[in-house]
């Protein structure tokens, strides 16, 4: 070793750690914790309105009487009480008849994608994805040496017509994806939700042509407007992995989500999650059983619909009074993101240093595309703060972007800062951004 590189290690990593990138996300978390910024950039749950005493009673209590089993090693799959829980949690979004032995426990959602891409992806192999997707999803595919297609995207979800394309695009071209990676609900970082309609059409297309379904939905109980549409896995059984978590219904910290898949791969997963960890965690496990037992989870999900909803509208009402013209974005029917696009000439990503030093902060759409485009967009998270924190945000976000602006007028563009109007009430009812 010379000495004369930054990491003198760099030589000895495998092949498949030569691509891995920093999180778009992650990389942003240092400057947005800092109480004088306003963070709009994590996803962070609103753990605040939890019932804090009581769960730290319920916690002491399962040390104290079952800390013998619950601070012991488990088994891979994860304990049968809270496998029988969580089919009854998926039932309420009308995923029913699924077996207790179908379902992996896992440490949160994200190990639930990484063991899916260890088990089904080699190198060089072809995933499709919505474009936008979710960040951490796109670090698994990476680190699965994957390549990654996004298809496009509106107001409805993920394009039917598109996936049609990608997938005679890939036969054209002699390759074949190993399966469709997907958030069909309040979809992350878009906001968007599939229709029923294009449900149907989507895993038509995909049995048709032999195609595996990866469905992530860590939103679907969040809805803020009726009951969300049924899962993927509601209404086809073959070929489709549901994969979901507790992190947004309850408690990220606890790190514990699962993976429902098709019996004759269950087991294999379970090799590769011992592989992996040895087993999930008991004493996280028995919190989730004890809290789904002891507690009124039900009605804890309405309040996180209730207080969600209101920041939701207290975010799209800030955007709709402050946003300069030309911005547009979704109005998401739960979840936690608005996804939102920039006047034309305006780069997320070159605009972040003057953003941070403007105290607010936001997440480039950069972070969410595997080939870096993106730019003209950004994603706004509304579940963390409080309404009045989010006009905030919305506020210094916009001066941010009329400087921009302005410097565009000036130095590149022949817009004038004056033309920049503020956007008007009746803009509110204008055509949804392109999320191709």
């Amino acid at each position: 070793m010379t000495g004369t590189t930054q990491d003198d290690y760099t030589d000895r990593y495998a092949r498949r750690v030569r691509g891995m990138t920093t999180s778009e996300i992650r990389a942003l978390f240092a400057v947005a914790s800092r109480p004088e910024v306003v963070s709009l950039a994590g996803g962070s749950p609103y753990i605040a309105a939890l019932p804090l005493d009581a769960v730290g009673e319920m916690l002491n209590q399962l040390g104290s009487t079952h800390g013998a089993t619950s601070l012991q090693y488990g088994i891979g799959q994860g304990t049968i009480e809270l496998r029988e829980q969580i089919c009854e949690v998926m039932a309420l979004s009308g995923i029913t008849g699924a077996s207790p032995d179908d379902v992996v426990v896992t440490v949160g959602g994200q190990q639930a994608l990484d063991l899916l891409a260890r088990l089904f992806l080699d190198p060089g192999d072809v995933v499709l994805a919505e474009g936008p997707t979710y960040v951490g999803a796109l670090g698994v595919l990476q680190a699965a040496q994957a390549q990654v297609r996004h298809v496009a995207m509106d107001e409805a979800g993920l394009i039917p017509e598109a996936l049609e394309e990608a997938l005679l695009e890939l036969a054209q071209a002699g390759k074949r994806a190993k399966f469709l990676y997907t958030i069909p609900t309040f979809q992350n970082p878009a906001g968007v939700t599939l229709s029923d309609e294009r449900r149907e059409r989507v895993l038509d297309i995909c049995e048709r042509a032999g195609l595996l379904v990866i469905e992530d939905d860590p939103y679907g109980l969040l809805s803020f407007e009726g009951d969300a549409p049924r899962p993927l896995r509601a209404r086809r059984r073959d070929g489709v992995f549901y994969c979901s978590t507790f992190s947004k219904t309850f408690a990220p910290g606890l790190r514990v989500g699962w993976v429902l898949a098709p019996h004759a791969v269950r087991e294999k997963l379970v090799m590769m999650s011992e592989a992996n960890v040895l087993c999930p965690s008991a004493f996280a496990q028995g919190a989730v059983t004890q809290y789904l037992t002891t507690m009124p989870w039900q009605e804890q999900i309405k309040v996180y619909r209730e207080i969600y909803r209101e920041r939701r509208d207290a975010l799209l009402s800030a955007l709709t009074d402050l946003m300069p013209a030309g911005t547009t974005w979704t109005r998401p029917g739960g979840g936690l993101f608005v996804w939102a696009t920039l006047p034309e000439g305006l780069d997320s990503k070159a605009m972040m240093p003057r953003a941070i030093a403007a105290r607010v902060a936001y997440v480039p759409g950069t972070g969410f595309y595997a080939d870096g485009t993106g730019r003209g967009n950004l994603r706004l998270n509304f579940s963390f703060s409080a309404p009045e924190r989010l006009r905030e945000g919305v506020r210094r976000l916009s001066g941010v972007m009329e400087q921009e602006l302005a410097m565009r007028a000036v130095f590149g563009s022949s817009t004038s800062l004056s033309a920049q109007r503020r956007r008007g009430p009746a803009a509110a009812d204008a055509p949804g951004p392109d999320l191709a």
